[in-house]
C-alpha cells in the first residue's frame, strides 16, 4: 500500500463496490449502510441471521404462554411498565405503540436517511435478541428493496422512538411514503407492490420503536461525507499553502514522526503528494521564518480531525452490531432469559455524532483562516481579493464572509447535544441521549463544511492565476485543472454563487473522488 492515503478513504475501512449487502455472521460496515442508503445496493439476511430471529421469537410466544411479567412483552410500557396485560391486549399494546409514537413534526428526512435507518434496524433484528416477528423484518426489507421509502419528520427525538415509529406505521398502511418519484399513501405502495400490511403481536411494536437505529443509519451516512470532506480538505488546503508561499520544512517526515498520531501522518504524507515537485514550493523555500499556524499546522488539525473520525467510526460500527433492545431475550425457548436493562441508550453514538460535529467544524475552521490570509494583499503577496483590477472590482471579498458565517453557524452547531438531558415518561426515562438530534447537526455542520472547502477551493485556484508562469505540485496543479474544467479564471467581477455550486459539486462526484485519489497513489 501506498504511504499516500487515498483521497476521502480511510485507510483501516476503505469502502469497496458493493452489488448486494448480505447481514449474516460478518460485522455490518458503515460503508455497507452507505451503499443500501445512497446506492440503493439490494439488502438481504443470510438463513443463520433469519435462524437467530425465529429462535428469538420462540422465546416470546413461550414468555407470553406462560405469563411471566416481560416489559412491553405483557405489560404497558415506560412509566406503565407495571400495568399487566394479556390476551388481545399484547397486540393491541403493538399497534398503539406504532400509531402514539408517530409523532414526529418538521419536514421529512431526506431517502437516504430514512434508508439508512431502516438498514441500522434490520442489522439490531438480525442479532436474535429482539424477538419480533419474522415477517416485520421482512418488511422491513420489501420497503428498502422495493423503493418504498416512509415520509419521516425530521424532529421528535430524544434518541429513539419516533423515526422508527413513523417508519412502523407504513408497514400497517398508514401514513405517506415517496414511491416511483411522488407521494402516496403507504396503503397505496404496498398493493402496487403486491405487499399486504403486516399483523402484529406481541413485542412487534415496541421492537420496531426501540433501539439507536436512527442516529445510528444518520451517522453512518455523516462517516462518509466527512471521510471525503477530510481527504478534500488535504488537497485545498495544499493549493492554499503553496499559493501562499508556505514553507515545506513543516510538512519534513522526520518532523512530524517525532509526534506520531497516525492521522497526521497520513495528512503529511498526502500533503507531500500533492505539492511533490513544485516549483512554486521550492522558490520560496526560506522567505520567511516559518508560517502562520493555518498553514503551518495542517498535518496536525486535519490529523487530529481525521483519528477523531475513525474513533467514532469504531463506536459507530460497534453500535450498529449490537443488540440493542429492551428486553432482550437470549437462550433458546427451553431455555431462555428476558433482560430488562438499558441498550437502547444510544450514548455511544451520540458522543461519536458530537465529536465528528466538533472535528468537522475545526476542518471548516482552518479553511476559513486560510482564506481570509488569501484574500488579504498584506498578508497573501497577492492581487487584492484575488482580482486584477481591485476597487472596480469586489474580487473574493464576499465569498470569504460567506465562509465566515458558515463557520459561525457550526460553531454553534458544535455544542454537544448529548449533555442536553430531559427527564421523560413521569420520571421512569430520565437520562436521555439526544443521539438523533447530535446526528442531525451533524449533517448540517457537514454540509456547511462543504461549502466552506468550496470556497477555499475556488479561491486557491484563483490565487493560481497570479502564479501559474511556475510549475505546481503534480497533485495541485491537477486540482486546479479539475476546477478548471467546470470554473473558468475570474477575471472581473461576476455571480459567483453558480461557481460554488459547481466547486463543491464536483467534490461531491465519486469520479473525480477515484481520479484524484488514483494521482496521490501513484504520487505515493
Amino acid at each position: 500500500m501506498s504511504s499516500v492515503e487515498s483521497i476521502g478513504s480511510q485507510a483501516s475501512s476503505a469502502p469497496s463496490t458493493v452489488e448486494q449487502v448480505v447481514i449474516g455472521d460478518a460485522p455490518l460496515r458503515w460503508q455497507d449502510v452507505v451503499a443500501v442508503a445512497r446506492r440503493r445496493a439490494p439488502l438481504e439476511l443470510s438463513e443463520q441471521a433469519w435462524a437467530r430471529i425465529d429462535n428469538a421469537r420462540a422465546i416470546v410466544e413461550r414468555i407470553v404462554a406462560s405469563g411471566e411479567r416481560a416489559y412491553g412483552v405483557n405489560t404497558g410500557l415506560g412509566a406503565l411498565c407495571n400495568v399487566t396485560l394479556q390476551g388481545e391486549q399484547l397486540a393491541a399494546l403493538s399497534y398503539n405503540t406504532l400509531v402514539s409514537h408517530a409523532c414526529g413534526v418538521g419536514a421529512p428526512l431526506t431517502e437516504e436517511q430514512t434508508r439508512a435507518i431502516i438498514c441500522a434496524a434490520i442489522s439490531n433484528f438480525s442479532q436474535g435478541k429482539s424477538g419480533l416477528q419474522r415477517h416485520l423484518v421482512q418488511g422491513l426489507l420489501d420497503l428498502l428493496n422495493r423503493g418504498i421509502t416512509p415520509l419521516v419528520p425530521a424532529q421528535g427525538s430524544v434518541g429513539y422512538l419516533t423515526h422508527m415509529a413513523h417508519i412502523g406505521i407504513s408497514l400497517l398502511g398508514i401514513g405517506e411514503v415517496t414511491y416511483k418519484g411522488q407521494v402516496v399513501p403507504a396503503s397505496q405502495a404496498l398493493e402496487a407492490e403486491g405487499l399486504a400490511p403486516v399483523r402484529l403481536g406481541a413485542k412487534d411494536g415496541l421492537s420496531l420503536v426501540n433501539g439507536p437505529p436512527c442516529m445510528t443509519g444518520l451517522s453512518c451516512l455523516a462517516l462518509d461525507d466527512a471521510t471525503r470532506l477530510v481527504g478534500w480538505a488535504d488537497v485545498v488546503g495544499a493549493m492554499s499553502f503553496e499559493a501562499l508561499g508556505g514553507q515545506i520544512d513543516a510538512y519534513d517526515p522526520e518532523i512530524l514522526a517525532l509526534k506520531p498520531h497516525a492521522g497526521m501522518q497520513t495528512v503529511g504524507a498526502n500533503l507531500r503528494a500533492l505539492l511533490a515537485g513544485s516549483e512554486v514550493v521550492a522558490g520560496n523555500r526560506g522567505i520567511r521564518t516559518q508560517d502562520a499556524l493555518s498553514i503551518r499546522s495542517i498535518p496536525q488539525v486535519h490529523g487530529a480531525c481525521r483519528d477523531q473520525l475513525q474513533h467514532a467510526a469504531r463506536q459507530i460500527e460497534i453500535e450498529l452490531n449490537s443488540a440493542n433492545d429492551n428486553p432482550l431475550v437470549l437462550g433458546t425457548p427451553d431455555d431462555y432469559r428476558v433482560v430488562m436493562q438499558a441498550n437502547p441508550h444510544g450514548q455511544s453514538v451520540a458522543m461519536a455524532a458530537d465529536l465528528m460535529a466538533i472535528a468537522m467544524t475545526e476542518i471548516g475552521g482552518i479553511s476559513e483562516r486560510r482564506q481570509d490570509r488569501l484574500v488579504n494583499p498584506l498578508i497573501s503577496g497577492l492581487p487584492a481579493f484575488l482580482v486584477s483590477q481591485p476597487g472596480v472590482n469586489n474580487g473574493m471579498m464576499i465569498v470569504q464572509y460567506v465562509a465566515a458565517s458558515l463557520c459561525a453557524e457550526n460553531r454553534q452547531l458544535a455544542q454537544p447535544a448529548v449533555v442536553d438531558n430531559f427527564v421523560t415518561s413521569a420520571l421512569q426515562e430520565d437520562h436521555l441521549s439526544m443521539g438523533t438530534n447530535a446526528a442531525l447537526k451533524l449533517h448540517k455542520v457537514l454540509e456547511n463544511c462543504a461549502q466552506i472547502l468550496a470556497i477555499e477551493y475556488l479561491l486557491a485556484a484563483q490565487a493560481f492565476e497570479f502564479i501559474k508562469d511556475r510549475g505546481f505540485g503534480a497533485g495541485t496543479g491537477y486540482a486546479w485543472q479539475l476546477l478548471r474544467q467546470r470554473v473558468p479564471a475570474f477575471d472581473q467581477d461576476r455571480w459567483l454563487a453558480p461557481d460554488i455550486a459547481s466547486a463543491a459539486r464536483l467534490m461531491r462526484e465519486e469520479a473525480v473522488r477515484g481520479e484524484l485519489s488514483m494521482k496521490l497513489s501513484a504520487l505515493g
